[in-house]
């Protein structure tokens, strides 16, 4: 599902509200998460799931292609852990 579905599922269900109006909403519900994770909070959407920021430490990896060593800097990754509603939901319609 891309935003643009996700507004036009939106628009169906509340049709008093215009599509321009719920574009801006979702943008901002998804500015405050990125925000959020910008300065390494947690963000938690009960019965959806948890958005954290995990370090990852300096490492040797491999070039894939040439099989030579490259090292591997410090980062800071986004990360998604699905809560236990979405879990049921996902494993029921499967």
């Amino acid at each position: 599902m891309t935003r643009k579905d996700l507004i036009d599922n939106l628009q169906e269900k509340l049709k008093d509200y215009s599509k321009k109006d719920l574009e801006y909403a979702i943008r901002i519900i998804f500015d405050s998460i990125k925000s959020a994770m910008a300065k390494g909070n947690r963000v938690e959407i009960r019965g959806f799931g948890n958005f954290t920021v995990r370090t990852r430490n300096s490492r040797m990896g491999r070039n894939p292609g040439t099989g030579e060593s490259v090292y591997i800097v410090k980062k800071k990754v986004s990360f998604f852990k699905a809560g236990k509603e979405l879990k049921k939901m996902v494993d029921y319609t499967s």
